[in-house]
This record gives structure tokens, sequence and C-alpha cells, in this order.
């Protein structure tokens, strides 16, 4: 009889899988400080995350106990709730499958060579003083805190780089050799990021924010100094590309599938193609008689232009606020605090591509879009337009801030940290495809600039699938487009570069900081032609089931309802809706 109790109150205390998957994202927040503050969670803590190979450890330690306390859920039996229950078993799906591959990158010793120009532990230390509240002097103090900080969390992230190097794990030479400029421009000029960073703070502060500015400003100088004299010796002659099994290992947790990388491959070469058919097109209509690249030449020349850096955020801001109230009530329902949405400027030694950040979970941080100047002050909009329908609206503001809307009926995980890169992504560029269908792109300038972001994507998926497999050039494509390459030519970096210039009218500092990206974010970048493939596969498919009756605005609103999803649920999913 006791038996039978113990087992039945055991039932009963056994958490199901929404409340498993808060609860991982609490104790996440608690041992990565820095998610916490991206959502919103524990106000005030200036701690910054532990980066040695200890506290990745211990994060990984999270993932098998979670990932246990699944196993016990679901092993209840077909009548739980665990297993019975939509909601709980769609957000299962995804906890397991994102931990799982999580663990994969973890125990393949992939975070003890984690240098990356654009995604790094040494660029989410400083982001976060880019997300903090700044409003009271309370405000300010947890700043100054964080700041203090900072040189035991770097000396943490380059004992897990040492330990890499003792375990032959180098990170690519590009990235040490970009990281380390990045760096020289974040302690340089006549004061530093940080020193200028605090020096909106309060009087009252002014002594104890310089001091913990100057120590945070002394620890990047520190890592810098090392990469140069020490890890970049070291890492000279590795690889930049990963090779296959490494790759497909990467393209699991972007993308949250195992892809067929050749027939994606493949498809990208079709996408180029087509697309750049499509670009001769719109060429002819901005500058009659020019091939796309000249076009883009004169549009970058001589075209629309918004001069200085605020006037381009006003005017940024300004695109994202015409969109809300032209899509609101007619594509889309926007709840009240997802209808806001901020544009900043990016800081100072960013990487070049723009980028968002998320609401917290209360909405007290709004959703923002980030553009980085590169030093001008001259931004011509033809390549603006699509890629702020992209950053903001429709694109990844109102997919993420919707998740935040929903949470409450989804979980917290769902709307946050179990974010798979290709389905936003993947959503973001349809977006912009969905401006163009809209009829918000008939401005010749304009849409050629959309083609090029488009085109841009496809490229990405052949270069970064063909660099790091070291793919073969398809002789039949080359000739396809006039671009001499002798058979059988594999892809490298170099080659890769040269590829991106010829199809792309985008800036070549742009271009060189796209490639340093790629070969240290392998896998990352192919996810938004191929999850936008998916989103149109989806929808395609709801459509034809629907027929007369289908509501693309019900539509839109189920699929951005839903959270996050990889790509091998996505298309189902999308396909019932």
């Amino acid at each position: 009889m006791s038996d039978t109790s113990d087992a039945a109150k055991s039932r009963q205390d056994q958490r199901l899988p929404r409340a498993i998957a808060d609860a991982y994202v609490d104790a996440l927040a608690e041992l990565d400080p820095l998610t916490g503050l991206y959502l919103g969670l524990n106000p005030g803590d200036d701690r910054l995350p532990d980066f040695s190979p200890e506290g990745f450890e211990a994060l990984a330690d999270l993932s098998r106990r979670t990932l246990a306390e699944l196993d016990a859920a679901e092993a209840a039996g077909p009548d739980s709730p665990a297993v019975r229950d939509e909601t709980e078993r769609r957000c299962a799906r995804l906890l397991r499958e994102r931990l799982t591959a999580g663990l994969a990158v973890h125990d393949a010793g992939e975070r003890l060579r984690w240098i990356s120009n654009l995604s790094s532990p040494v660029h989410s230390v400083r982001e976060a003083f880019t997300l903090m509240p700044t409003e009271t002097d309370a405000d300010w103090a947890a700043i100054a805190g964080r700041l203090r900080n900072v040189p035991e969390a770097l000396t943490g992230y380059r004992t897990s780089l040492a330990t890499g190097l003792e375990q032959n794990l180098p990170a690519g030479p590009r990235q040490v050799e970009t990281v380390i400029g990045q760096l020289t421009e974040w302690t340089g000029g006549e004061r530093s990021w940080f020193a200028e960073f605090v020096s909106a703070g309060p009087q009252e502060l002014r002594a104890e924010l310089d001091e913990s500015a100057a120590e945070a400003t002394a620890a990047v100088a520190e890592l810098r100094d090392w990469l140069r004299d020490t890890y970049a010796p070291a890492v000279r002659d590795t690889s930049d590309p990963v090779g296959r099994e490494r790759y497909a290992l990467w393209v699991r947790e972007w993308t949250g599938s195992d892809l067929d990388l050749d027939e994606a491959y493949a498809w990208g070469w079709e996408e180029f193609h087509r697309i750049h058919d499509e670009m001769r097109v719109e060429a002819e209509k901005v500058l009659p008689g020019s091939t796309p690249r000249e076009a883009l030449a004169h549009l970058e020349k001589s075209g629309e232009v918004v001069e200085g850096v605020e006037a381009v955020r006003a005017w940024l801001q300004e695109l994202m606020d015409e969109a809300i109230s032209a899509l609101d009530g007619t594509h889309f329902e926007l709840a009240e605090p997802v209808r806001k949405v901020e544009a900043m400027i990016a800081p100072a030694g960013s990487a070049a591509a723009p980028y968002y950040t998320s609401p917290a979970l209360d909405f007290s941080r709004p959703g923002r879009t980030w553009l980085p100047t590169l030093g001008r002050e001259r931004f011509p909009v033809y390549d603006l337009v699509s890629t702020w329908y992209h950053e903001g609206v429709p694109g990844h503001h109102l997919q993420l801030a919707q998740w935040v809307h929903v949470a409450p009926q989804l979980s917290r995980y769902q709307a946050s940290v179990g974010m798979v890169s290709a389905n936003v992504e993947g959503w973001a560029l349809y977006a912009e495809r969905l401006m163009d269908e809209l009829g918000f792109l008939t401005d010749p300038g304009r849409r050629l600039g959309y083609l090029d972001a488009q085109l841009m994507r496809a490229v990405r998926v052949i270069i970064d699938i063909g660099m790091h497999l070291e793919l073969p050039i398809p002789a039949e494509s080359a000739r396809r487009i006039g671009w001499a390459r002798s058979d059988g030519e594999r892809w490298t970096p170099e080659v890769a570069r040269e590829f991106f210039g010829l199809h792309s009218g985008r800036p070549a500092k742009f271009l060189d900081s796209e490639l340093v990206r790629y070969l240290g974010m392998p896998g990352q970048a192919i996810g938004y032609k191929l999850g936008e493939r998916a989103w149109l596969t989806g929808r395609a498919a709801a459509r034809q089931a629907h027929g007369a009756d289908f509501d693309a605005k019900a539509w839109h609103m189920a699929a951005l309802s839903q959270g996050s999803l990889g790509l091998d649920d996505l298309v189902d999913e999308l396909s019932q809706l």
C-alpha cells in the first residue's frame, strides 16, 4: 500500500515539460547572468558568466539534469499529460532537441575554441552593457559592479582558449586576427569604449564608474595582447574551414535539423541563378544598359541617401513605425507591447552586419534594431529598406516580440533561449519577401537592393557549405555567370571572397567582415535561405489545404505564436495551421 502511495505521489510531484523548460530558464539565468539580463530576469544582478572550462561544464551538467527530468516525465506512460497534451509535447520536443544539440557542441570541445568576430564571450560581455537600464543611480551602480567583474570573466575565457590549445582544439587564424583588431578599437582612441559608455553616468558615481571602466578596458587590452602574442602564433597554420564532421555538428545547432548538405549546396546554386536573372531585369530599370553590379554601384554613389548617424537612426525608426501602421490590422494583429521597437546605433567596433535584440520577457526593455556605422556618415537607402524589414518589422521584431507576448501560453523557454536560428532568420527573410509581395518595394532602386540582399543569402549557402566542406565549383554554373574557374576547382576562403565581391553591391569592408563571420560561425549563414524555404513550403501547404478559405493574416499570427521550432518540425507545423 505504501509503495503504491509513494508512486502516486511521485507522479503528482513530477513536473510537465513546460514547467521543466521554464525551470531550466531560471537555472540558466543563475548560471549565465547575461541570459538573465537578456530576458529581463534578476534585475540589479551585476555578475558575468563563468567562461572557464568549469563554467561551461556546469552549463552542460544543467542540460544533462534537465534531459533526465524530461525522460522521467515522458516515461510516465501514454496517458500522462506530458505525452497526451500537444502543447506539452511540442515544448518537450524542442527542449530535447535543443539541449541535445548543445551538448554535442560542448562534448566536441567547441567552447574551448570559441572565437568569432560576431558571437563570442567577449562580444557578449560588451553587449551586456548596451542592454542594461541607465535611468537611476542604482542602475549605474549595477553597471559599475558588472564592469568590475569583466577581468574575472575574461580570465576564465582565456583559460578556456588556452585549454583548447592544450587539447589541439584551435580557432581559425582569421577569427583571431579580426577579433584582435576589434579589441584594439574598443580600447583605443582618446578614451575606450567603456570609458565613453560610463561618461553618461551620474556625477555622484563618477569616480567609481571611471575606475571600473578603466579596469574593464585593461582586461580587454590584456586579452588582446595575449591573443596577439600567444594565441595567434599557435594557430597560424590552422585551417579556417572546419570540415564536414564539425560543420554537420554546427548545422544541427543552428537549424535544428540534420540537413542534406549536398542537396542544400545544389539548391543554393539554383536560387542564385534565379535571383541573379531577376536582378538583370531590375537593373535595367535603375540604369538602362547596366549589369546588376553597375546598377548597385550607381545607387551607392548617386541614389537616395541619408546623411548623418543620428539622421539615419531617425530614418530607420520612421521606416519601422510606418510599417507597423500599415501592417497592423491588415496583415497582422499586433498587441500593444509588440507595436514598440527602437532603432539604435551599434557600438563602435561591432561586426558589419546589423542585428536585433529581443524585448525583455516583461517588455520593460523593448525590441531594438542596431545599425553598425563602420565610421560612415553617409547611408544609401537602397540596401537599408529591406534590411530593416528583416531586422525590424515585419521581420525579427514581429516574431520575437510576439513570442514574448504569448510566452505565458507556451513557455518562457519556447519564447526565448529555445530559439532556433534558422527558424528566426528564415522568418526574417520571408518577411522581406512578404513586403515585396505586398507592394512595399515598387521603387526599382529599393527592389534591386532587396534582390541583392536575397542574392547574398543564396551566396551564403553556396560559399558557407562550399568553403567548409571544400566542395568543387560546378563548371556549368561558373560558365553561366562568366566566371573563369578550372574544372574541379574547389572552394577556398580566397575564392569565396572573390565570388562574393563579384555578386554583391555592398562595400568591401562589409564583405570582408561577412566572410570572417561565416568561417567563425560555421553553418549559421545557411539558415536564412533554408529557413525561408521552410516558411514558404509551410505556407504553400497551408494555402493548398484551405483553398479559397486561406486567411493569410490568421496564418501569420498563428505561425508567429508557435514559439521556436527547428526546421525538422517547422514545415509540418506550418502546414497544419
